[in-house]
């Protein structure tokens, strides 16, 4: 599967989905906050979910179901992108223009929290009377995590590439006493030729990561300050992702990747692991590692039994990690002292999307939600094992786009 091979789905949500995110959104607004009255949008993974577009702009809804998208930067090529009517798309140098449009009082005003620099905001609040902010943020994320028939058809196809380059392609890329950096840079443009959009979005404050997490051996298990299972040595203190420079594979070793994949914006997530004999044919993965794959396999495919409707990620993760030995729940999730207390979380957008497979997130799953699912337990010596992928909620349960989990791939 090549670049040349890019699908006919198309490119751009049609305005009808558009109005019927709007409707979704403003309607659970209101169930939410019934007296709103402004909703500000200044994240551009938002304006393009509601706009279809990614600029350097304020996109405004208000109570009477009106919407303006605000462009600072660059009008015109929103004008060229977005399927909004033109009278919707305007010009915008400051907030001054916004509030010549809508008015001074936008009263109790909705924005997103999570994301809004402070500064943004007190600017917000001299151009706007502002008589309660409301976080706008969870709502959102509620009705972007339902995906449509469009959003499902670019996943769909993000995943099968995503699993034909884990299973076909990263194999083949393996070479003895190549570094962790030269596999990323290897992956990195093979990935592109398969039809990966080039970036992975995440909404984490301040979470950075180049294209996937890579180790060799028990360069999985260093410790890092991303929220997941796995680790890396990373390059340096200043970057400590991507790969290092001096960590070469040998003969007899394991190669973990922790890869988003994505398409027209929309990613999948999985994990392969692989072990590399290279120079060394009669290496054997040790019993602990395959049994401890196995099982997370195994764990997997439980989760994705449960990924009905209806059913509470709260209680699924209580389910089942009570169902773990405490044997087995030392190293699972993170080696040592630093795991992660969850086994799945939403995914489309950006790659850590709500809802999340945790204690705490009770409300019912419903079909179309699309979670990442990923047990995996760190090996001493070896590295860490596991899986991950990603799966659609139905009613017969949760349905792989990733092409499922894989054994250990040994290769070389």
């Amino acid at each position: 599967m090549a670049i040349s091979d890019f699908p006919t789905i198309p490119e751009n949500a049609s305005l009808d989905e558009l109005n019927a995110r709007r409707t979704r959104f403003l309607n659970l607004l209101t169930e939410r906050f019934p007296d709103w009255e402004t909703v500000l949008l200044v994240n551009r993974v938002n304006h393009l979910y509601f706009a279809g577009t990614m600029q350097d702009a304020v996109l405004v809804f208000q109570k009477d179901g009106s919407r303006k998208l605000f462009v600072r930067r660059s009008l015109e090529r929103a004008c060229d992108e977005s399927l909004l009517p033109r009278d919707e798309i305007l010009p915008m140098r400051s907030f001054r223009d916004v509030v010549t449009v809508i008015g001074k009082k936008s009263g109790v005003t909705c924005v997103e929290k999570d994301v809004l620099p402070i500064s943004l905001l007190e600017m917000m609040e001299r151009n706007f009377q502002m008589t309660r902010i409301l976080g706008a943020d969870p709502i959102i994320a509620r009705v972007r995590a339902v995906k449509s028939p469009w959003e499902m058809a670019w996943m769909e196809e993000s995943g099968k590439r995503h699993h034909r380059f884990l299973t076909e392609t990263l194999p083949t890329l393996l070479r003895e006493g190549m570094t962790e950096l030269e596999l990323v840079g290897d992956v990195y443009r093979g990935a592109l030729l398969a039809g990966y959009q080039g970036i992975s979005r995440f909404a984490m404050f301040q979470t950075e990561v180049a294209y996937g997490q890579y180790g060799f051996g028990d360069s999985s298990l260093y410790p890092t300050s991303f929220n997941g299972p796995a680790g890396s040595f990373g390059m340096s203190a200043a970057i400590p992702f991507v790969g290092s420079r001096t960590r070469r594979l040998e003969a007899g070793m394991s190669v973990f990747a922790d890869i988003g994949f994505g398409m027209n914006g929309y990613h999948t997530d999985k994990t392969q692991v692989y072990f590399f004999r290279g120079s060394r044919p009669d290496a054997q993965i040790p019993a602990e590692a395959l049994d401890a794959h196995a099982q997370c396999i195994e764990i997997q495919r439980e989760i994705a039994r449960r990924l009905v409707p209806g059913a509470i990620p709260d209680q699924i993760y209580a389910d089942v990690m009570a169902g773990l030995s405490e044997e087995f729940q030392r190293n699972f999730q993170g080696f040592g002292a630093r795991q992660v207390r969850f086994l799945g979380h939403g995914i489309g957008l950006q790659v850590d999307e709500y809802p999340v497979i945790a204690r705490g997130f009770t409300e019912p799953l419903v079909e179309n939600v699309v979670l990442a699912v990923e047990p995996k337990k760190g090996i001493a010596g070896f590295g860490t094992v596991g899986v991950e992928d990603s799966f659609v909620v139905t009613p017969e349960g949760g349905r792989c786009l990733t092409g499922g989990p894989s054994e250990i791939i040994e290769c070389g």
